[in-house]
């Protein structure tokens, strides 16, 4: 039986309850929703990268692709993108930032399905984003 690897990159801080950052059996690789928390500081709480949706969002794929890449992966693996926005008014702009940022990462393969959802997120957050990977 393939083993079950729990991934936390060491930017990440512990996470707030029982569940992985990500989490890697044989060649599929799980990353649970990442929302833009800077990198962790000993002894300082979470931040988030600013007020902004870009600037959280931004940060927010840096966070996911730390996992990737922890895991074996980066995006040319990604399978499935879901995307959780506070507010309806943000699906544009997001959109904007998110294709300039994968214009950006040269990728050799087609881009990852995704869907987007409207939730509720903890007070100054606005945006959180998982992904589902394949390897090989």
């Amino acid at each position: 039986m393939t083993e079950k690897i729990a991934l936390t990159p060491g930017t990440h801080t512990t996470p707030p309850a029982k569940f992985s950052h990500g989490v890697k059996k044989g060649n599929i690789l799980q990353v649970a929703g990442q929302v833009g928390f800077l990198p962790a500081e000993e002894g300082r709480p979470p931040t988030p990268a600013g007020p902004t949706l870009r600037e959280q969002t931004l940060q927010t794929l840096a966070n996911v692709k730390a996992i990737l890449e922890q895991g074996g992966a980066s995006w040319d693996d990604v399978m499935m993108v879901r995307v959780y926005l506070t507010d309806v008014a943000h699906f544009a702009e997001l959109n904007e930032i998110y294709d300039a940022y994968f214009e950006a990462q040269n990728l050799t393969a087609p881009p990852a399905a995704r869907t987007t959802v409207y939730v509720g997120l903890p007070a100054g957050l606005l945006v959180e984003i998982d992904a589902l990977a394949v390897l090989g």
